[in-house]
Parts: structure tokens; C-alpha cells; sequence
């Protein structure tokens, strides 16, 4: 199946919102969803992945009138660190509750743990009814560094190695990772969805260093789509009562200097500030599509295709 196909569900940074002035991009946090290759990827688990879910059950209930005859649920979670509104969702995306749903859960676990023992402490247990070991579905769940990579092939369990050893055929999707270390406490995952020569860039909660991050435009060079953390305006990150800096987080500039250095063919906002509501992000849209025409806030549905 060849399709590359982006749908963002929650494009909020920090805490979700819910109010009238937040209608046009949303108020969920962060989470996209990605269907390339026949497979079914998902970059971060917040708020925005609850309507996936509801979306993703409706499938599978339309499948076939009998569960036995249903069309199991398969999908990747890619966790990009375990801050809390990059988690939100998680517990409340119905398939994990499925017996025949098959979940590969990959992120960054902190320091001296693993993500498995993250999400235990942080997401289940005491923090929610069930915990991690109670839920219906197969879940597996994988500690990843920048050295490693994800194969998927077609109609295969997906393969994580080492990205040096790892050999891509046409029909195949590849996922590669470069760690910031710039988003407090333990860094950040940054990802690359790599298949038949087109390739997305996921590059949340990552804040720019001056003139740029070198191996992170390196990482990103060429790509087609680079969804990239813009939490503030440039005036609410230097502002002197309340500066921003190294928060973790970008700007709306640097992330089109990102674009630049990268030669990234299209650059989409995102992680936007709770407090930016719509009328400020219609500003900051007129005034980045009157300069950049390849240049877009990222909202609730918006639908990117690459191929």
C-alpha cells in the first residue's frame, strides 16, 4: 500500500485547553498521527490521541459484525519524552483496551529507568485505575537511543537495530531518531519517517540554539514536511519580566531558520503556547504566509499527504 499519509489530532503545547477563543486550531495536546506504507504510526500520546482512538474503534467495529471476524487494531506509539502533556492521552485511547489490539510503544525512558517503568509510575497505577499490566491489548514496549533505528516491512512485526546495520528496501518505512538535549529535565526524541524518497520530520519540545543546530539540520536536511516546536513568539521569549529561555521550546522564528538551514520543502507549526488563542494565531498565520508560502500552523484535522 503506498500511502503517506499526516493528520494532526492535538497541537497544543504544556496543558490542554477548552474555551471558545480555542476553536480554530484546538486545544488538545500533542499527538499526529501518520498511516504510511500500510502502517499506522503515532507521534506522542497527548490529549489528541483520544479522538484517534474513537476513530480508529469505529473501524474496527465496522469490520466485521462478529469481534472474532474483526480487523485487529496495529500501531506504533512513538513517544517523544515523558512530560506529562505528551502522555495525557494515553490511557484513555480505547484500542489499548482490546484484547486483539497490537501496540509497539517506543520512547526515551529517563536517566537510570527504562519507559516501561516511566509509564507505570507516571501514566498508570496510582495515577489511573488499571495498571500497565491489566490492560486488554499486547502491549510491547521499547527503550530506544539515537543510535537505533525502526524497520517496517510489509505485513512484519516491526524490527528496532541499530540504524548503521539496518539495510531499507523500496516498500519499506524507516524510522530514525536524533536526541536534543535542549528540553529539560532528560532531553528530547526527535523523529524521521523516511519511505519511497519522501520524508517527515517530528521535532516537538526542541528549542534552538543561536544560529541554529547544526546536527539537528543535518538530521532533518531535505526533508519534505518538518513539523517543528513553536511555542512562543520571539517578544514572549525575550521578554524581560518573563523570559523563555531555555524552557525547551522554540520559537516561531527559529523554527523558520530551522526550515532554512534544512531545506525543508514545507515547515508546520506546532506545540503552540496554551495561551495563544485564535485570534493570535490568525496574526502570526498572515503574517508567515505573507513572507513563506510553504509555511503553516498546524490545527485539529489538518491533513498533510506526501505522496
Amino acid at each position: 500500500m503506498t500511502d503517506f499519509k499526516v493528520k494532526f489530532r492535538g497541537v497544543r503545547g504544556s496543558f490542554p485547553v477548552a474555551d471558545k477563543r480555542f476553536l480554530k486550531y484546538g486545544g488538545n495536546t500533542s499527538c499526529v498521527e501518520v498511516n504510511v506504507g500500510g502502517h499506522l504510526i503515532i507521534l506522542d500520546a497527548g490529549t489528541g490521541i483520544v479522538s484517534c482512538g474513537d476513530e480508529l474503534m469505529e473501524k474496527y467495529i465496522s469490520s466485521g459484525l462478529k469481534v472474532e471476524e474483526r480487523t485487529p487494531i496495529k500501531a506504533l506509539i512513538l513517544i517523544s519524552h515523558i512530560h506529562q502533556d505528551h502522555l495525557l492521552g494515553l490511557t484513555f485511547f480505547k484500542p489499548m483496551h482490546l484484547k486483539s489490539t497490537i501496540l509497539d510503544i517506543y520512547g526515551p525512558g529517563a536517566e537510570g529507568s527504562d519507559l516501561s517503568e516511566e509509564l507505570k509510575t507516571l501514566v498508570f497505577g496510582r495515577t489511573f485505575p488499571l495498571d500497565l499490566g491489566d490492560i486488554a491489548c499486547e502491549c510491547n514496549i521499547h527503550n530506544i537511543n539515537d543510535e537505533c533505528a525502526i524497520l517496517l516491512k510489509p505485513n512484519q512485526k516491526p524490527m528496532l537495530g541499530l540504524a548503521k546495520d539496518i539495510v531499507c528496501e523500496d516498500e519499506d518505512v524507516l524510522i530514525t531518531f536524533y536526541k536534543s538535549y535542549v528540553h529539560p529535565q532528560e532531553g528530547v526524541m526527535i523523529y524521521k519517517i523516511s519511505y519511497k524518497g519522501k520524508s517527515l520530520v517530528y521535532a516537538t519540545d526542541k528549542e534552538s540554539y543561536f544560529g541554529g543546530d547544526k546536527n539537528f539540520v543535518n538530521f532533518a536536511k531535505d526533508c519534505d514536511v518538518l513539523i517543528h516546536d513553536s511555542q512562543y513568539t520571539t517578544e514572549d521569549y525575550l521578554n524581560s519580566h518573563s523570559p523563555k529561555q531555555g524552557y525547551g521550546h522554540s520559537t516561531f522564528d527559529m523554527a523558520i531558520e530551522s526550515m532554512k538551514m534544512a531545506k525543508a520543502k514545507q515547515l508546520v507549526f506546532f506545540h503552540y503556547d496554551p495561551g495563544y488563542d485564535d485570534d493570535k494565531l490568525n496574526d502570526i498565520q498572515e503574517l508567515s504566509n505573507s513572507n513563506y508560502p510553504n509555511v503553516h500552523l498546524s490545527y485539529e484535522g489538518m491533513e498533510i499527504n506526501l505522496i
